[in-house]
């Protein structure tokens, strides 16, 4: 009797490549807000003042949209992704971070919660070295590097841990840990390390 081969077992059997997180939505509600705000504002222009130019109305169209897609769409299309070595935290087409498992020294629950601990969006506060990547407020963790990194978007500054969300922390933190067994330990005193 043969057996099957990888192609003909199910798919439950094998380990799949990338497993998704999807991070919370309070930061769009926001968003979505201040668009709204931004539109009524344009369209009460177009309504009280004297005639705008077709031009001037046109640009101010099309910042309103690239905003709409940059900051309100393209969150919604975008999660974090954990690999078989990898963690990937995206936020919108304007954040994206790779980070290996062998940088990680720790992710552990964050104790932020609550709207007074954990800004929402891409936030780096001065004089502390940590950034969010964060879209809503609710199961926060803290990733905690071993060495500081920088990033762009927090202006080159040294970040040592990092604060993201992800709506179902303890499939994350199974998953995590069930991924860091499969790697190889680390051999720190080698000949060649």
């Amino acid at each position: 009797m043969t057996q099957p081969s990888a192609r003909d077992r199910p798919r439950t059997a094998r380990k799949e490549k990338r497993l998704t997180f999807a991070p919370g939505k309070a930061l769009l509600v926001s968003r979505a807000a201040i668009l709204a705000t931004l539109s009524l504002a344009l369209v009460a222009m177009i309504a009280l003042l004297p005639p705008i130019p077709l031009d001037a109305l046109a640009l101010l169209g099309g910042v309103l949209v690239a905003y709409g897609l940059l900051f309100l769409l393209s969150p919604l299309l975008t999660n974090h992704w954990l690999t078989r070595s990898r963690l990937i935290l995206r936020q919108g087409w304007y954040f994206r971070t790779v980070i290996p498992f062998s940088e990680i020294e720790s992710i552990v629950p964050a104790d932020r919660e609550g709207p007074l601990h954990a800004p929402l969006g891409v936030h780096r506060p001065l004089g502390q070295p940590v950034m969010f990547v964060t879209g809503g407020r609710t199961g926060l963790m803290t990733l905690r590097l071993r060495r500081p990194r920088r990033f762009w978007q927090s202006f080159g500054l040294a970040v040592r841990e990092i604060v993201f969300d992800v709506s179902d922390r303890t499939r994350f933190l199974e998953a995590y840990e069930e991924r860091r067994s499969l790697l190889a330990p680390v051999e720190p005193e080698r000949p060649y390390a």
